[in-house]
């Protein structure tokens, strides 16, 4: 099972790359246009994702910053928001890879940011979500680059695996 998350987290990093490496390629007013996303934009997208990963992440290990809604905005300016997205990517690679077969069997407890209640859950499962959360608002992000008229990148985990970094867990 370790191996599986290992392996999404790498991927994680993969994709954030490919994504942010895409964005980059748009000017501020294409980066916050209201294409109708959920999160609206392409900025309020990515930080979205950020923003569910810290909120995880302080969950998962009592540490770090975790905004208190889900629609905040952390950075407004791309550049920024990729240092922090890195950053979050590098202590999620180095906490799962610091976790063992007992602790990702077992459960932890935490308190919800929408509806303020008290949860005790399954590690595994939690971060099955942790990464499939993920996965679906790169989606989103994804779409939002073929609205305004860019090509995406290929984010598709197969590709990810046919990477060095990617068939080390192949």
């Amino acid at each position: 099972m370790k191996q599986h998350f290992e392996m999404m987290a790498a991927y994680n990093l993969w994709a954030n790359e490919r994504i942010y490496d895409a964005a980059a390629a748009l000017d501020a007013e294409a980066l916050g246009r209201d294409v109708g996303a959920f999160f609206k934009s392409m900025i309020g997208t990515l930080n979205h994702v950020l923003v569910a990963d810290r909120i995880w992440m302080k969950r998962f290990t009592g540490e770090g910053d975790a905004p208190n809604r889900l629609d905040a905005v952390l950075h407004t300016a791309l550049p920024a928001l990729r240092i922090a997205r890195e950053a979050e990517d590098r202590r999620i690679l180095a906490w799962i890879s610091g976790l063992d077969e007992e602790a990702l069997s077992g459960r932890f407890t935490y308190v919800t940011v929408t509806d303020v209640r008290t949860v005790s859950q399954r590690m595994a499962p939690a971060l099955s979500h942790f990464f499939n959360h993920q996965t679906h608002h790169r989606g989103q992000a994804h779409t939002i680059l073929s609205l305004l008229d860019r090509d995406p990148p290929s984010l598709d985990l197969i590709q990810f695996q046919r990477t060095p970094a990617g068939r080390a867990f192949s």
